[in-house]
């Protein structure tokens, strides 16, 4: 199996309901994401997927994010935008374009979410 990886960050803020504490009121991350492909098989040109076409499929991602008030975007009007549920939203997201650019050669392994250099949400299937 062959794996890459590409990491890409933006800024945005949130708050988490049904929380007691200080991430209950609106603040902000400079959140890193990190995300892994795999695939058995590569390409012509003898890569998994080009490092630019994974972030050009983040980027779709992050651009929608980016300085915005995730609480205020879909899913995250009613899912509350844990690092948790960010991390599955990324990958559910890039998973389904993964599928559309290599006709399913290539799926996310896992996306790792760091809300700060020292703290990180992972998800996988």
């Amino acid at each position: 199996m062959f794996e890459v990886t590409v990491e890409d960050s933006f800024a945005a803020g949130h708050y988490l309901r049904n929380y007691k504490g200080k991430c209950e009121k609106p603040h902000g991350h400079n959140y890193k994401i990190r995300v892994t492909l795999a695939g058995k098989e590569l390409d012509k040109a003898g890569l998994l997927l080009d490092f630019k076409d994974l972030r050009e499929v983040m980027r779709h991602v992050i651009d929608r994010l980016d300085h915005q008030m995730i609480n205020e975007l879909e899913p995250f009007i009613e899912l509350n935008p844990s690092a948790e549920n960010l991390a599955k939203y990324f990958y559910d997201e890039t998973n389904g374009r993964m599928a559309q650019v290599t006709n399913g050669r290539v799926h996310v392994k896992d996306v790792t979410v760091f809300e700060t250099d020292s703290t990180t949400a992972k998800y996988s299937e």
